[in-house]
């Protein structure tokens, strides 16, 4: 196996950095099209509430107004989780923030004095924030089809057979051969905003009545063509991509900002731009699921898991864009974590009067794992055992079987990660510090600190299908053709480095199309950490396309056969001869070229891995958690590009990550269903003086199926983190916490020093 890469795993310069720096980089808000108008969205007051009367007539008569949509007007276009069942606009409000009118205008300033001359007359409902209580029957229905406001378990979001459950062998038989059994209620329902940067933002214009360009901030503007198409009544869109200001995977196929600028679009036959305001981004945009699990767990002495069975409660709020979707994902991501035989863990999805729920970093698995750790730790305690030990015992192996999304049964082919995480814990330092269940490892008066670790793994890594073009020119230059957005992570960079490696040519000769589906084959995106396996895999097959047929044009110029070539810095030699040799121009002609094609077909036989593990210090007089040191251990396969991979994993903190175990956290305050912290002051982030000590253990087990033997892990970093800190913060304390986020008032409550939730509204 080749090791000594040309590029490979070497730290190279980014191919977009000087745009970055320089302000030539287009980000959404810097586009512009002809003659386009500036859209702004009315949004509700109240979490619940049926509109009486609309009165837009001083809105339409201000000079520079070209539209004021109300429900009235808008495309019976539909979204949201299957069946789809919520409107542009509607009639019904059902959270604050939600949409009520739109207006297009010449500058964006008319547009905002137009929306605040709109007078709406609603008459409010009864609203719920709870699932339990929303599944009352006397509890308010939010959408009149779906009974007890739970949506229909039926989905076919990842095909007929579409994983919606966990039920696996027979839990009364795993309850007999069990000799602890633990039962529990654990949530991880805190519902952390992602908060990229760049806040979401689109551009939209009709050509005809079938025709759409969307010009988008996304990090998979492809799937807008495919998601939205069917729901817009099979028009067809051309999806364009700009440079995205991160997405921390709330970017993806988001309706709510395009389906609203395609309907102004549509009223005035203009482009037009919708981009968020930052308090719209907290406080209107979607956010995390939240997740509860009301769970039985049987265990032999030696860390066997015997069962688990429970009921796994998911608060969609207002509505969700994919929650079926992550609901299979968790479900798969469950097993991964937990070779167990018997399975019968059950969700609901339920709709209340929050803030909508999106897709996230950690896609279902975040959510499902950070509530389920702590009821196996639970079990763990009573079994004393070691929580790396169970982990290691634990954690799917090569021969394991477990049915992904697709509801397929898949046999891992991956990599034994017993390793990583013997490394990270001897990094870490684990056996010195873990002092048993619920004990501090060390104490200083009113200041007790405690350790914890955390797992997650995604066989996502080889979702979906990816198709990819490269073209080789006869100036000695290649073209990658694929419709993969830059996301923030360098990823376009890393794919040219792959390229090049394959082809042996200098980054500088190695290009990206722009990213658009008129002009690029299918790529639904960088998600799910399929970038270096999926997307990568279907760019090395086409480079190799391509130089396959290179030779075969340059063979009979040197009387070998295409096999006797090989290619380097634009140029073709005979193996063995270096003197012998051509340039591609040769071959090609100066105006000819090879088009080399490459498809990735979905493989979820290789999971990766993470283990995280957390040091805290707790001031049990204040309640005061402060996270001092994390070790993240992982196995890449090989690394592609060092700083990418260190920034990546770095990553784990902020924007849904670790810090939603302390404070990052979105506040409803319930009698008025309003988000308390929507604006940067109030919502706590993480600042650069307060960044813990982190070291981060890569190890590089070569993985099959990829020409340089990797796979991704950036949409997992975040995931381990949480589950590791609520186990560090109870060790600390010596009291078991069993939720989040683990703030001062928390603190002092499970110490018996305040009561909670008087401190906190009893929200």
């Amino acid at each position: 196996m080749i090791t000594d890469y040309r590029y490979i795993g070497k730290p190279t310069l980014r191919k977009d950095a000087f745009d970055i720096v320089t302000g030539k980089a287009k980000f959404i808000s810097d586009l512009t099209v002809p003659g386009m108008l500036y859209g702004k969205i009315l949004r509700s007051p109240l979490p619940h509430a049926l509109i009486k009367s609309i009165n837009t007539t001083e809105a339409k008569l201000l000079p520079g107004v070209k539209a004021v949509l109300t429900y009235k007007d808008v495309p019976d276009w539909k979204a949201g989780a299957r069946p789809q069942h919520v409107r542009v606009l509607d009639s019904k409000v059902r959270y604050v923030g939600q949409a009520v009118a739109l207006v297009a205008a010449e500058t964006e300033k008319i547009a905002e004095e137009a929306i605040r001359l709109i007078k709406v007359e609603y008459e409010p409902l009864p609203a719920v924030y709870d699932v339990e209580e929303a599944m009352q029957p006397d509890a308010p229905l939010i959408y009149e089809q779906f009974n007890a406001n739970v949506l229909p378990p039926e989905s076919r979001a990842f095909g007929p057979r579409t994983l919606q459950e966990i039920v696996i062998g027979d839990v009364d038989k795993g309850l007999a051969e069990a000799d602890f059994v633990v039962e529990g209620t654990c949530a991880y329902e805190n519902i952390p905003n992602p908060l990229p940067p760049e806040t979401p933002g689109v551009i939209a214009s009709w050509e005809g009545a079938d025709n759409l360009t969307v010009w988008s901030a996304s990090q998979g503007p492809h799937m807008f063509k495919v998601t939205l198409q069917p729901l817009m009544g099979g028009i067809n869109i051309r999806s364009i991509g700009s440079p995205v200001g991160a997405s921390y995977g709330s970017k993806y196929m988001s309706w709510q900002f395009v389906m609203p600028a395609a309907a102004l679009s549509k009223a005035t036959g203009k482009p037009v731009k919708l981009c968020f305001k930052k308090s719209e981004h907290l406080a209107a945009f979607t956010v995390r699921l939240g997740s509860r699990i009301h769970g039985k767990v049987g265990m032999k002495k030696d860390g066997t898991v015997t069962f688990l069975s429970g009921d796994w409660l998911v608060n969609t709020g207002a509505f969700s864009e994919c929650a079926q979707f992550m609901i299979a994902v968790g479900c798969g991501e469950a097993q991964l974590m937990l070779r167990c035989p018997n399975w019968s863990l059950k969700p609901k999805v339920i709709c209340t009067n929050r803030t909508a729920s999106g897709q996230v970093r950690g896609f279902g698995g975040q959510e499902l794992k950070c509530a389920l750790i702590p009821l196996l730790t639970m079990a763990m305690e009573k079994a004393n055992i070691d929580p790396v030990n169970f982990f290691k015992k634990n954690y799917v192996k090569p021969g394991d079987g477990y049915y992904w999304r697709d509801g397929e049964w898949w046999v891992c082919q991956g990599t034994d990660y017993t390793r990583a995480i013997e490394k990270g814990a001897e990094t870490f330092g684990w056996k010195e510090k873990w002092q048993g269940w619920l004990k501090p490892t060390a104490v200083d008066g009113a200041r007790r600190r405690g350790v914890g670790v955390g797992v997650h793994g995604n066989a996502d890594i080889g979702e979906d299908v990816s198709e990819a073009f490269v073209r080789l020119d006869g100036d000695g230059k290649a073209i990658i053709h694929c419709s993969l957005a830059e996301h923030g992570t360098g990823q376009r960079s890393n794919i040219c480095k792959m390229v090049a490696e394959v082809l042996q040519l200098p980054l500088e000769r190695v290009f990206f199309t722009p990213v658009d589906s008129l002009v690029n084959p299918v790529e639904i995106g960088p998600v799910g950490s399929r970038g270096t396996y999926a997307i990568g895999n279907a760019v090395i097959a086409a480079a190799e396309d391509a130089q396959r047929q290179l030779f075969e044009k340059m063979a009979p110029l040197f009387k070998v056969t295409p096999e006797d070539l090989e290619t380097s810095e634009g140029m073709v030699y005979v193996k063995g001869k270096p003197g012998a040799k051509l340039p591609w121009s040769k071959g090609l002609h100066y105006y000819g070229a090879c088009l080399g094609r490459g498809r990735f077909e979905p493989d979820f036989s290789k999971p990766n891995f993470m283990i995280v593990f957390s040091e805290v210090e707790v001031d049990v007089e204040t309640g005061k958690v402060d996270l001092i040191r994390v070790v993240c251990a992982t196995d890449v396969g090989q690394v592609i590009d060092p700083p990418s991979l260190t920034n990546q994993l770095n990553g784990c903190l902020g924007s849904g990550g670790i810090d939603s175990a302390l404070f990052e956290e979105t506040i409803i305050d319930k009698r008025l269903g309003r988000i308390m912290n929507a604006n940067m002051i109030d919502y706590k982030w993480r600042t650069f003086a307060e960044l813990p000590e982190m070291e981060l253990v890569v190890l590089e087990t070569p993985v099959a199926g990829h020409r340089f033997h990797a796979i991704g892990v950036g949409e997992i970093a975040t995931a381990p983190g949480p589950s590791a800190v609520l186990m560090a913060v109870s060790n600390a304390i010596g009291v078991r916490l069993n939720d989040y986020p683990l703030t001062p008032d928390r603190i002092l409550n499970a110490l018996g020093k305040v009561n909670a939730a008087k401190r906190r509204g009893k929200q």
